[in-house]
């Protein structure tokens, strides 16, 4: 029904964005990763791709940074299990590209770091994807489990999540000089919000 939302980004949490299109504002479902993107969009105009999800009881619409995001959220709910939510949680862990290997290279210990996510849904979501998506190059099979994030994409994502929640960068810099930049992202998250509130 929509493929895209084009309008002003009236509003934006961790895990919610509102369009102002023409007056009228789209609440949209994002994950952390998307957030992160557009939090330097906020009061600009914005395009977000949009899935709308239909159930008895609601009608939600999910919206994506770039349509390689929103590719991987249908393949997500096409996986027995999974629904709208729980592929929100793998995005906002993962960025597209390291899900790829990740799903590929069939490490499920990896997936598993999502929230709500366990080692047999991380297995099944690797044995009805990974035919699906092949690999994108050598070099993303390659990418070791221990840092599959990288430290300076776990870092970006820390400080743009908090900015959103009010926290002042070199409060959020200084946080994470003590943090373990290899642990998963909401692991990072969790303990550097902590040390912030001891202060």
């Amino acid at each position: 029904m929509f493929y895209y939302l084009r309008g002003r980004l009236a509003r934006l949490t961790n895990d919610t964005a509102v369009i102002d299109c023409g007056g009228v504002g789209y609440k949209l479902n994002v994950s952390a990763t998307t957030a992160s993107k557009a939090a330097s969009l906020l009061g600009k105009e914005t395009t977000l791709y949009t899935h709308l999800s239909v159930r008895e009881d609601a009608m939600e619409l999910f919206g994506f940074a770039d349509e390689e995001e929103l590719r991987f959220f249908k393949l997500l709910i096409s996986v027995s299990g999974i629904g709208p939510k729980g592929a929100m949680a793998v995005l906002g862990t993962f960025p597209t590209e390291t899900l790829q290997s990740v799903i590929y290279s069939g490490d499920h210990k990896t997936l598993s770091h999502a929230p709500g996510i366990g080692s047999k849904t991380a297995q099944r979501i690797i044995m009805e994807l990974k035919d699906k998506i092949g690999a994108s190059g050598p070099e993303d099979l390659s990418v070791s489990p221990g840092a599959v994030q990288g430290s300076q994409s776990i870092k970006s994502q820390v400080i743009d999540t908090l900015l959103l929640y009010g926290f002042d960068r070199q409060q959020i810099e200084s946080a994470l000089k003590s943090q373990d930049l290899t642990k998963p992202l909401e692991e990072v998250l969790a303990n550097t919000l902590r040390f912030l509130g001891t202060r």
